[in-house]
């Protein structure tokens, strides 16, 4: 016992310096050649995640990432990806796909299905913007955290890939009330139509945002750059003139060596925590101002409603010409702190590519950027890889998703950062036995997880300890274990413990590694 003691005190004394933190990567999906995904955190509980990927596929956990649970989408209307989800103020998840319906026109509509988490049912397949003359593609929705009104934007065709100079694309809105059961008109936003070729002079890239009092925000690319608009009264009325925001040299479809197509949509947020930085428009995106070898990431912010913004700030802090594309932004709601995903290849000098964020905790005006994917990738050309990743966060809790191609086989990925432990890039190769990487949530009511990484095949113990030394449970007892990443459930439920401080044990031979964890019933 009395090693056991020195133990957790050399781990209370030592731990800043002993430990280090790497962000565990969950595989979500590897079957089916899953891509283009999307993800969203409930705020009001953390440990509910949904997420979807092209064309049909549907996740969700209640473990806050660390494990998922899969199935398909299905849907009256048809379901033919562009998956876009988000979450209400009741805890209900809203997944967003184009249609094709068995019945009438492919792209006729946008569908919207409601997932209840709780009974894990659908209870609401729905549509709105309705055209069976055009087509409607490349919807994003938000809801309005004061009303629980939700709002999407997307693009409509007069026919997609028409090359002729009277079919036109436009930004479309619409609005529902009730829980996305019925929709409002499709109402055109947008003053300056693009053509339907689906590049640089159509107008793509609707993501809407709601401000602190319910203003409602969206920018887009085009013809004339990245343009924004806002409505003030729920979207029944709109600006005359859209705003400019920055221009976008190369335009939003250019080429990225190894990817079927990239793209440099915008991406628009706004601040509604309580932090000094409240009522901020940011709007994210990716161009080639620097060169085709130099692809960038940008942001872009207003202080004043969208009258004015700011000179775009480059997100990616690494030197000149390499390729950061395909990015992705939020906010957190509950720091005000900003967050921006990205491929990124700074460390190489081919076509590898690895998986970066980029943090502001002083209103973008400056980024520290972290790598949280565990190994680079080799995309290839002849491999469709979607169109965009997404990221969401709350309180510090940050989980970004992604498509990853292993072999000429995709996966979706996301990691588990928590921004209360520190963020800090672990480069450096470990000759331990063991790396603990995370144990999440910490605190924890019933149950938490820890994650590790065996570096060689070892033995190991997984023991927990209250603060007295006194063993009250065995997770892994003298098991051999092979190279490579675990991750292990442990429920005080089942072992009858009271609120209080305990400790995991990792041990494999002669080396120890203690994670201090917080049962809090």
């Amino acid at each position: 016992m009395k090693n056991i003691l020195l133990l957790l005190f050399s781990f209370l004394t030592l731990s800043l310096y002993s430990q280090f933190y790497q962000y565990p990567n969950v595989v979500i999906d590897n079957t089916g050649s899953p891509e283009e995904p999307s993800i969203i955190m409930d705020p009001k509980n953390p440990d509910h995640l949904v997420a979807g990927s092209n064309i049909t596929n549907f996740y969700y956990s209640d473990d806050g990432g660390l494990t998922w649970n899969e199935s398909s989408m299905s849907s009256q209307y048809g379901v033919y990806g562009d998956p876009c989800v988000i979450v209400d103020t009741a805890g209900d998840f809203y997944y967003f796909h184009l249609a094709n319906p068995p019945s009438g026109d492919w792209l006729d509509r946008m569908v919207v299905q409601k997932y209840d988490f709780d009974s894990h049912s659908w209870i609401v397949d729905s549509y709105f913007g309705l055209n069976s003359q055009k087509d409607q593609d490349k919807e994003w929705a938000v809801v309005d955290s004061a009303t629980n009104t939700i709002y999407a934007t997307w693009t409509q065709f007069d026919y997609y890939g028409s090359s002729s100079s009277t079919d036109y694309s436009n930004i479309m809105f619409s609005k529902s009330t009730d829980g996305g059961v019925t929709w409002t008109n499709a109402k055109r936003i947008n003053e300056t139509s693009g053509d339907c070729l689906d590049s640089d002079n159509t107008v793509e890239g609707a993501v809407p945002a709601v401000g602190p009092g319910g203003e409602l925000y969206v920018a887009w690319a085009g013809p004339l750059g990245i343009m924004f608009d806002r409505s003030l009264d729920g979207g029944e009325t709109w600006l005359d003139n859209d705003i400019f925001v920055a221009d976008q040299p190369g335009g939003w479809d250019y080429n990225i060596p190894g990817i079927w197509r990239c793209n440099g949509l915008p991406v628009t947020c706004c601040d509604i925590s309580n932090s000094q930085y409240r009522g901020t428009i940011y709007v994210n995106w990716t161009d080639q101002r620097n060169g085709q070898n130099d692809t960038d990431v940008w942001i872009a912010k207003s202080t004043d409603g969208g009258n004015t913004w700011s000179e775009p700030v480059r997100v990616n802090d690494d030197p000149p010409g390499k390729q950061q594309f395909l990015s992705w932004m939020t906010v957190d709601n509950a720091t005000g702190d900003v967050y921006v995903v990205f491929y990124d290849r700074r460390n190489y000098n081919d076509n590898n590519t690895d998986v970066y964020i980029a943090r502001s905790v002083d209103g973008g005006e400056t980024f520290q950027n972290f790598m949280v994917s565990e190994t680079p990738f080799l995309p290839s050309s002849s491999v469709f890889f979607g169109d965009y990743t997404n990221i969401t966060a709350f309180d510090g809790m940050v989980r970004p998703i992604w498509t990853r191609l292993q072999n000429g086989s995709l996966s979706v990925l996301t990691a588990i950062v928590d921004i209360s432990v520190g963020i800090e890039e672990q480069k450096q190769k470990t000759t331990e036995p063991f790396t603990v990487q995370s144990n999440y949530p910490n605190p924890f009511k019933e149950s938490t997880a820890i994650a590790f990484k065996i570096n060689k095949p070892s033995v190991v113990n997984l023991k927990v300890y209250d603060v007295m030394g006194k063993e009250v449970a065995v997770v892994i007892d003298n098991k051999k274990l092979a190279r490579g990443k675990y991750i292990e459930h442990f429920n005080a439920v089942n072992y009858n413990l009271t609120s209080g401080i305990y400790y995991f044990v990792l041990r494999a031979g002669d080396f120890v590694k203690t994670q201090k964890i917080v049962l809090s019933n």
